[in-house]
């Protein structure tokens, strides 16, 4: 019999990650293990219909050696039992004419941690017919290639034991048991559908892998003896999901375009990991994580845009103009149960265009929040906010940073964020929170592609909110961070990747205008030349080819092809005939009433679960591994993105670096220590001087920390006045002072190296007598007793220099 592949350290123990697929003449066999326990599915091959049988009962190893032995017993005659394939996860069956197909995860990577649990990203997958004859078929060809085309190896993310699909503040408050699956992130829900019930909670089988599709990552912030992580997690929407030009504005269901609901989670991990928590008086306290979520998408409104010229801007029409804006409500209705209320709209969209077309979308959009505002009770109206960005941004005359600032501020002091404890910072007079916060509303950002003026609003918005998650873990005095510090470059990077990730998603190239929002003289030249060859990429593809994207270097693949694979994968054209229309009770009463109930927080996690440590999980001890390929100790830190600096190691990754920072309204002036250059003058003393030149303590101050002290010997060296003589000597010497100085070089060799340089620089000089060293009167200066102290050089030395100045001095 084979062997099962043994565990290995990116195995997950506490979910099924570890599968090995089993084959007779008539069925599969598929078995999963988490650690020690094992479970065994079985798929009929002779049948023509799929029938997939789950077995329920959990072997040990032994148990399951008996059961593959047995089945290789029971098929002798026909061949026995073969062991295919080690893979990963099932990410779902397909049927594309008359077979059906499997799809597993071959290969896949580590590329997060969230309170023990692993995130993996789908690196490459695998489709195996079902049934022996499907192989032969030919009909499926054709569509076996359309469904290749959803590149699962590219955006794909995944977690064995971590619900991926929900934002952490459901996870941590709502039990496995009582906890659905946010479907409407799943992208392989039409693939598991026909296999498994995807709704109950309490029956989900432990097969269901779910998958998101957006952009994952992670990097750690190094705050002296703490170590913070910092998460973004992107998760586009499967309903009305496609490609630009071809998926505009909202659907008859309310579903809009290019949906992303972004999650940043702040969490010092080490303090209350998941599946653990820390019993207190009022249940269980998780106050080393924070979350917030903000969301994008299409205006919510019918309109469609049309390139079917070769324009870089195709024109735009709304389709169907509702007097009752139905797609509109159903989409805000969805929101509020997604998100509570109130719901904060930041649009923007152009106000001002020379020929209109944003601006048709703007007048729309006004008048449909204005009408849907009418019928909401007060304190649950929606706030709709539209600003022209890009008007500003040309202004010069307003702050564009501080502004998006503003509209997070006036956000997060309304919907909040999660926090799942109480407030870590320090007691001030203010009323300070002893309980959980939750987070009730959310954000909602738009222009017209959701893409490049929306992602650079998000980065605005999620450094304010920044600010307040380290603020409420106790890392900052107050919620203001500078944009200026380590913290905000590494969020600004991840940003930057994430809008990338996006864009290519829906548009076939990277976020353009990156930096245009927040200029500095470091970017702008990059930022231009890189713009400019975005925006011609963007045109290329879309108007010049006919809309045809790029899948891989030597491939070209037409939008409506890509939208053809998408909703083969998505099952959209079979959802489309059953699918009816969400009803709405009538065109005043629009919303859910449930809704707009307050979030309740009665506790944090299952109660009734019993803890476990995650020390297995997290270090495997069973498995041989090293301390430096654990993830944790190879994720991405602010000491990697500064590593360019020559930094002391003990700056505070929230304070400013260099230059006063100006672009943001938060920003401080930084202490002259920071910024005084360390060889051009000594940082301002922090201790009184008597005329005597003794140094005393300023009375009245309590004794400094021993850090400070370590931090001040570092930055303020007692012997920095003779550094700085040191460096001015070194910068203005002249080559007479070297001459009269006092030195142990050989005075030969340096007469020599005198008399090179001058002929380098065009002086005239006298021609030394054959056989008299050049430099016999400056030699004569010295005196006898520093001539027996200078060092005497060797014989072959001398005849070695002499030959190379020579051949020197004829050069030049």
């Amino acid at each position: 019999m084979p062997r099962r592949r043994p565990m290995d350290d990116t195995d997950d123990p506490s979910g099924l990650s570890q599968y090995a697929l089993w084959e007779t003449k008539s069925r599969y066999y598929i078995t999963a293990s988490a650690g020690s326990n094992h479970r065994v599915l079985k798929i009929d091959r002779a049948d023509a219909d799929l029938n997939v049988v789950e077995d329920a009962t959990e072997y040990d190893t032994e148990q399951l050696d008996l059961l593959l032995r047995m089945v290789d017993e029971g098929n002798k005659s026909q061949g026995g039992l073969t062991k295919g394939n080690d893979f990963f996860g099932i990410v779902g069956f397909v049927k594309f004419t008359t077979a059906w197909y499997m799809c597993i995860v071959t290969q896949r990577s580590v590329v997060g941690l969230l309170g023990g649990h692993y995130i993996y990203h789908c690196d490459k997958t695998k489709l195996i017919p079902i049934s022996p004859k499907a192989s032969a078929v030919s009909h499926d060809s054709r569509n076996i290639s359309i469904f290749d085309q959803v590149d699962l190896s590219k955006n794909f993310y995944f977690s064995y034991s971590y619900d991926i699909t929900n934002v952490l503040q459901l996870n941590l408050t709502i039990p496995d048991a009582k906890r659905r699956l946010n479907t409407r992130f799943m992208w392989n829900h039409h693939l598991l559908k026909p296999v498994f019930d995807l709704e109950d909670p309490k029956n989900r089988s432990p097969w269901v892998l779910p998958f998101i599709h957006g952009s994952f990552d992670q990097t750690k912030i190094n705050v002296f003896s703490r170590t913070v992580y910092l998460t973004l997690i992107a998760r586009r929407s499967r309903f009305h999901a496609g490609v630009r030009f071809l998926t505009r504005g909202a659907d008859e269901n309310g579903d809009v375009a290019n949906e992303v609901e972004t999650e940043q989670i702040v969490s010092e991990p080490l303090a209350t990991p998941f599946g653990y928590p820390v019993n207190c008086e009022d249940g269980a306290d998780y106050g080393g994580y924070t979350s917030f979520v903000q969301l994008r998408g299409s205006i919510p409104v019918m309109w469609h845009q049309v390139s079917e010229k070769m324009v870089p801007k195709p024109p735009i029409e709304v389709t169907i103009k509702d007097p009752y804006y139905s797609p509109a409500a159903r989409h805000f209705d969805n929101l509020l149960g997604r998100y509570g209320a109130p719901i904060f709209i930041l649009n923007l969209v152009k106000s001002k265009e020379t020929v209109p077309r944003e601006s048709k979308l703007l007048v729309e959009y006004g008048e449909c929040v204005e009408y849907l505002n009418q019928f909401l009770p007060e304190g649950k109206k929606m706030r709709y906010i539209a600003w022209d960005m890009a008007l500003a941004a040309k202004s010069r005359h307003q702050d564009v940073m501080g502004i998006l600032e503003d509209v997070c501020e006036e956000s997060i002091q309304l919907t909040h964020f999660f926090h799942g404890g109480a407030a870590r910072h320090e007691v001030t007079n203010d009323e300070h929170r002893n309980m959980p916060l939750l987070q009730c509303g959310v954000l909602r950002v738009n222009c017209v592609d959701c893409l490049d003026r929306t992602n650079a609003a998000q980065f605005a918005i999620a450094k304010r909110a920044l600010g307040h998650q380290l603020y409420a873990l106790g890392l900052l005095g107050s919620p203001n961070l500078p944009f200026a510090c380590d913290a905000v470059e590494v969020l600004t990077e991840m940003y930057h990747d994430h809008g990338d990730f996006l864009a290519y998603q829906y548009t076939g190239s990277a976020v353009v205008n990156r930096d245009t929002y927040r200029p500095t003289k470091a970017t702008q030249w990059t930022s231009h030349s890189r713009d400019l060859a975005q925006n011609i990429r963007r045109y290329f593809n879309n108007s010049i080819l006919g809309r045809f994207r790029y899948l891989t270097a030597r491939q070209l693949i037409p939008d409506a092809d890509k939208q053809a694979a998408m909703n083969l994968f998505l099952g959209v054209e079979s959802a489309a005939a059953n699918k009816a229309r969400t009803p709405r009770p009538n065109y005043r009463h629009w919303y859910t009433e449930k809704h707009l109930e307050p979030p309740s927080l009665g506790s944090l996690g299952d109660q009734s679960a019993v803890p476990r440590s995650m020390f297995n999980e997290y270090y495997k001890p069973s498995v041989l591994t090293q301390l430096d390929k654990i993830y944790a100790f190879e994720m991405t830190s602010t000491l990697k993105f500064t590593s360019h600096r020559n930094k002391n190691g003990m700056q505070s990754p929230f304070e400013t670096i260099g230059a006063i920072d100006a672009s943001s309204p938060t920003s401080r002036t930084p202490e002259l220590r920071r910024t005084a250059r360390r060889w051009a003058m000594a940082a301002s003393p922090k201790r009184d001087e008597d005329p005597d030149g003794e140094q005393h303590q300023t009375e009245n101050l309590p004794p400094p920390h021993p850090v400070e002290t370590l931090v001040a010997s570092l930055l303020d060296p007692p012997d920095m006045d003779q550094r700085v003589r040191e460096y001015d000597w070194y910068m203005h010497y002249h080559t007479d002072d070297l001459l009269s100085a006092a030195s142990t070089a050989e005075p030969q060799d340096l007469q020599r190296y005198v008399r090179a340089a001058q002929i380098a620089s065009g002086m005239d000089i006298d021609e030394p007598t054959p056989g008299t060293p050049p430099t016999m009167s400056l030699m004569a200066a010295a005196s006898d007793g520093m001539a027996e102290e200078l060092y005497e050089p060797s014989k072959q030395t001398l005849q070695f220099y002499d030959t190379w100045l020579n051949g020197s001095a004829s050069t030049v």
